[in-house]
């Protein structure tokens, strides 16, 4: 009995310390980092329209010059909890004393400067494809901004969502820099598209379905999901049936700029957001999200019938 007992108590031993081994936060590589220039503010406001940081960080129903007020508080609802989204404006609420390294760690590696595990919330999955020039650009926009001295609300959860090293495991699973697809022959505008709409533009974290712990079914990539408010869907933007077949790729590329669809409808939903940012995209990007939205697997309906 005595020697189980040891037995059990040294695999606990063994268990916490490969848990606490394999999800302990990951960071860049320093001197990738290094190798950057410094950030230039005109392409980071490209950037910072191509990320659709206003959509989750501006206060709820801002528009003009108050939607580059990142003061955060918007509350998103999810099937994991309410989380809400944090002041990233430059005050000292927000990332005002976060340096380049900081930032560029939050936005590939879901990791604060303290060293915690973000929640995928924060779409990092999609950012860590993004190149670490435009991160260092963006970082240079972001601290021109108004500061806000918001302090945004914890964020609303139950146990075992509290548990932050957790995550560490989960971005094993579905924390990558490769791209999700594979295009052959692309041309320069399918490859500009896709890096817009895997990386920065973040599309799939909304249009792509999930599975039970949150992840990203790849093999259903932006076939559409459920919405994550619970009501309605996030419709698929693939050419499969259900989905964007019959729009061309100037349909595309206007919708993107005037939130209009072939039909004359407009989108709506959270997408009437996005398009408050796509609109602000030089027009060759749109074009070449167009390209690569058309040139991707088609695939059926994510989500279930309505």
């Amino acid at each position: 009995m005595h020697r189980f007992i040891k037995l059990t108590f040294s695999l606990l031993i063994l268990g916490g310390a490969g848990f606490g081994l394999l999800s302990a936060p990951t960071r860049l590589d320093a001197a990738k980092l290094a190798a950057t220039t410094p950030g230039d503010v005109n392409r980071g406001q490209n950037i910072f329209w191509q990320g659709g940081c206003a959509s989750c960080h501006a206060a709820s129903g801002a528009t003009g010059d108050a939607k580059l007020v990142l003061s955060g508080g918007e509350e998103l609802a999810t099937p994991f909890g309410t989380f809400v989204t944090p002041n990233i404006s430059p005050s000292k609420q927000g990332i005002g004393d976060w340096s380049l390294a900081d930032f560029a760690n939050a936005m590939t590696h879901g990791v604060s400067p303290d060293g915690r595990h973000y929640y995928p919330a924060f779409p990092y999955t999609s950012y860590a494809r993004m190149q670490l020039q435009d991160v260092a650009d963006l970082y240079a926009f972001m601290k021109t901004l108004p500061p806000s001295d918001n302090v945004a609300g914890p964020h609303k959860l139950s146990f075992p969502f509290t548990v932050r090293r957790g995550l560490g495991l989960w971005k094993r699973l579905y924390l990558s820099d490769q791209p999700v697809v594979t295009i052959a022959n692309a041309t320069d505008a399918i490859k500009r598209g896709q890096y817009l709409v895997e990386g920065p533009g973040h599309c799939g974290e909304c249009h792509t379905p999930r599975n039970a712990i949150g992840g990203l079914d790849k093999t259903l990539w932006l076939a559409g999901a459920k919405a994550p408010e619970g009501k309605g869907v996030v419709p698929n933007i693939t050419g499969g049936e259900g989905g964007i077949d019959s729009w061309s790729a100037q349909d595309i590329a206007y919708s993107l700029e005037s939130g209009f669809t072939p039909d004359f409808d407009s989108l709506g939903g959270s997408m009437a957001k996005v398009v408050q940012n796509t609109a602000h995209l030089q027009s060759s990007d749109r074009d070449a999200i167009a390209a690569y939205l058309k040139a991707i697997p088609a695939h059926p309906n994510g989500y279930p019938a309505q």
